[in-house]
Parts: C-alpha cells; structure tokens; sequence
C-alpha cells in the first residue's frame, strides 16, 4: 500500500486533523476514497492501540470538522499482524471544507484552494442548475420561425416533418417548450443585439460611426464579419492579370473569433457582444470570462475547450460552423499568430493588429507624428479637399474599377514616374501615410512597379513608375470601364 490521490495513510491519531484535511481535499478532487492509522507514508504497518474510545473519537472529529456532513465507514484492519484503523468516506456534495477551509489533493499532498478556485468548483458542481441554453423560455412554438428552422434542419443533413420533431431530434424541446437556444437561433423577433462602432484613434474617446444590430444569432454573426471588413483596409493580390482582394487581417481569423463571442459568450449577462475597431486593432468583445477556470496560457495551447452553452456549441457543431475538438483558438492562431487575448471584468476580448497602422510622416516638416496626433489628420485627409495649387483626387470622381489604392496608383502612374510625396499629393492626401508605403511595398513585390533608381531604393530622387505588369493591369481595367487609358 502506498499514498495517492485517494489513499492517505498516517502513523497515528495526532495526525487526526491533517488526516481529515486529506479526507476533504479528496473528496474535492475525486469523490471518494480512503485514510488509514497506523500506516508510515512509505506502506509500512506500524499499528495502533486501540481503545473502545478510539473508533468513537475519530468519527466524532470527522463530523465536527467536515463541511457538508458525511458518514464514512470506520473499521479495524489487520495488515501484517498490525492493528490498523481504515475510515473509508464518499461523497457528492461539493465543495467540502475541514476546519472551514477547502482543499485539493494534488498527487499527494492537499493544496487550499484560492478564492477563485472555489469559485470554480462552485460552479462545476452547479453547471447544469446555472446554464442558460438548456432553459424553457416563456414562449412557445408560435415563437419560431418555421422557415428558420426547416433552413437549419437542412443545413444540418436532417430528414424534415414537422417543427416539434425538428426540434426534439436538435435538443430543443423540454416537455413541449422550446428551450432558450432555440429563441437564439429561430425567433420570429429580433433575440439580441450586437453593438459595433469605429473610433477615430487608439483609444475610445472619439467615434466616427456606430451601428447596433438585431437578429438571430446565425444574422449577427454574418453583420458582425460584415461590419469589420467594411471599416479596415482592403489591399489586393494580383493573380495574373485578375485582382483578389485581401482584408488586412484574415477573414478566417475573425469569423472564427466572433463565432467564438457568440457560442461561449454569458447569456445570463445582460450585457452586449461589441465589435470595436480602433485604428490600430479590432477588439471583439463577449460579457462572460473563461470558463470552470481556463486560462489564456491554456487556450492558446489550444485543443482544450470548456464550453459554457454546450447545446448552442452543439447547434454550431451540426451546421459544421465548430469542431467539436478545441480547434478555435489553433485556427485563429495559425491565420493570425499575433492575435492577442485577455479578460476585463469578465469581459473576454480578442484582439487583432492592423498592419496598416504605422506612423505617418509630414510632407512639410519631413517629421514623424505621433500615434496619438494622428486622430485629427486622418480624419482631414478624409473629408478635406486639396488646395487649389494642388491636384485633387478624390474617390468620388474616380471610375468605380480604380476605387482601390493599388488601382488608384497604378492609374496615376500611367501619366509617368512620379515620387511617393507626389503621388501622395495625386491621392489627396496631405500627408504621405504609412498605407501608401505599405501598398507601394506590395506592388513592388508583385512586379507592377519599379524603381527609376533601382540601385539606390532610398534616394532622394527615386521615383515609382509603371512595368509591363502594372501597364497591362491598369489597360485591362480600363477596357472593363469602357475607357481607353493608354
């Protein structure tokens, strides 16, 4: 015989206490288990001197200082010609307290729990009594959209009859009544809200736009991805002479982020889910934190899912919008590898870079402005026109194919060589911003620009003209516009 995470053995009964510490740290960890006197740590019977008393006073102790009560089964034992006391105890009601704290047997020894590691295990011992997706709401049938749910039922590969028994065969009906889950997904109202706005700047003092959102959760998801993709850059990846637009950050990424704020967020919390684009990052916010004690440390390991609202993870699962296996934060992580994470007030965020903030330089001064100055002059270059000594350029007046940067450069190069603080001027911009260099950069490496002065890349002199690329590129949307740029 030997200690383990179920077994612990004391030598005699002036262990008494840190053997009934033992007994509630096990059954913490594993719901029963055994504690011996008489026996040293490494097996050997050493025995007892037992009294009629002995057996009394040990019970006695155990009820006085084990917290919910338990009724463990005391009795004599010989091992090797030792007398020997063996309490065997089980137990369900956790948490279990000794002398009015809890414990957590780790191997061998009994760890006390810190305030949130009771917490947690408050909360796994109460996880069906607290979910929320697997609650009748006060509604019924009426409430949901059938053509919702007949759409769902295909999307899943299900035969269909009629709603009550879609609903049954998806886990939705308790008793007749429709649980919450399905008010999520099938309601002929509007369920919930999701809350989206774009600020000026790093920080949330000034908002340029805002937008809440009603929907089913399925219609959410769709305008929270549409939302984001319509407030950050869109830069372009040349396949022979046909564009492919590329969002700044990965698509794949931020669906499978919102996805994630919408199957694991509190729905008990009144609070919103919140898209927030900032000029450097796009947060998107989920009231509820980690869940049963998870940790950023450990969700990034990846392939370890602790799932709040496991029936609307399931309804996910069915539509193949989730893996069942952890692989959430893995995929975010493999398409976005400095996606950040952290918890707020039990606000759970997922944070994404923008590449295309960097700072901007002054085409008066040659000087860099501050992160924080940049606010005001974005926004200038926005809705401010160009002096009169200057070219305006504005996307209004240009033909819908050259609407993106990379067009918009390629079209004015088509008049000659020009230098980044022209081409700036061209653009309408009063300043040359890091965007410009970061498309610039691109078009260099997709051979639709080059150097006038190709052994000196940072002369004063350099200019960006057109290839042969660039040149058949631009002529291919122009025929498509029904213009003929040469």
């Amino acid at each position: 015989m030997k200690e383990s995470e179920s077994i612990e053995l004391k030598r005699g009964l002036a262990e008494l206490k840190d053997g009934i510490i033992s007994m509630a740290a096990i059954l913490n960890k594993h719901g029963t288990g055994e504690l011996w006197f008489g026996v040293r740590s490494d097996g050997v019977a050493v025995g007892l001197n037992v009294t009629d008393k002995t057996l009394r006073d040990i019970s006695q102790a155990i009820a006085a200082h084990i917290e919910p009560k338990i009724f463990p089964h005391i009795t004599l034992e010989t091992l090797t010609g030792k007398t020997c006391v063996k309490v065997a105890f089980t137990g369900k009601d956790t948490p279990y307290f000794a002398y009015g704290r809890a414990y957590m047997r780790v191997a061998d020894e009994d760890r006390q729990l810190t305030a949130k590691e009771l917490e947690s295990l408050i909360l796994i011992k109460n996880r069906e009594s607290l979910r929320w997706d697997n609650k009748p709401y006060q509604g019924s049938l009426k409430d949901l959209d059938g053509k919702k749910i007949k759409r769902f039922v295909a999307l899943a590969g299900l035969a269909w009859d009629n709603i009550p028994n879609a609903l049954e065969k998806l886990d939705l009906l308790e008793n007749g009544k429709p649980l919450n889950a399905a008010r999520l997904f099938f309601s002929k109202t509007h369920p919930m809200q999701l809350r989206c706005a774009v600020f000026a700047g790093t920080k949330s003092d000034t908002i340029i736009d805002r937008h809440d959102f009603d929907g089913d959760i399925l219609e959410l998801i769709e305008e929270a991805q549409k939302y984001i993709l319509k407030n950050i850059h869109i830069g372009m990846r040349l396949k022979g002479l046909y564009r492919e637009d590329v969002p700044e950050i990965s698509v794949a990424a931020l669906r499978e982020a919102i996805i994630n704020a919408f199957c694991h967020r509190d729905y008990s919390d009144p609070d919103y889910i919140h898209i927030a684009i900032f000029k450097d990052r796009i947060e998107i916010r989920n009231p509820g934190g980690l869940f049963e004690g998870l940790t950023i440390r450990e969700i990034r390991k990846g392939n370890i899912s602790k799932r709040r609202n496991p029936l609307i993870a399931d309804l996910f699962r069915r539509i193949r919008m989730v893996e069942a296996w952890g692989r959430g934060m893995p995929l975010i992580l493999e398409n976005e590898p400095g996606a950040k994470f952290r918890e707020v007030a039990n606000i759970f965020i997922a944070g994404f870079g923008r590449p295309s903030f960097v700072e901007e330089v002054d085409l008066a001064s040659g000087k860099t402005i501050p992160v924080e100055a940049q606010v005001e002059a974005q926004v200038e270059v926005q809705v401010e026109a160009q002096p009169e000594s200057q070219p305006e350029f504005s996307t209004s007046s240009v033909p819908v194919q050259y609407q993106s940067l990379e067009d918009r450069i390629l079209d004015i190069l088509t008049d000659g060589a020009l230098p980044t603080s022209i081409l700036s001027q061209r653009l309408g911009q009063k300043r040359v911003s890091g965007q410009l260099k970061v498309v610039l950069n691109k078009l260099l490496s997709e051979s639709c620009v080059e150097f006038t002065i190709p052994d000196k890349p940072n002369s004063r002199l350099q200019k960006y003209r057109l290839t042969k690329k660039g040149q058949d590129f631009i002529s291919k949307l122009a025929k498509e516009s029904g213009s003929d740029k040469k």
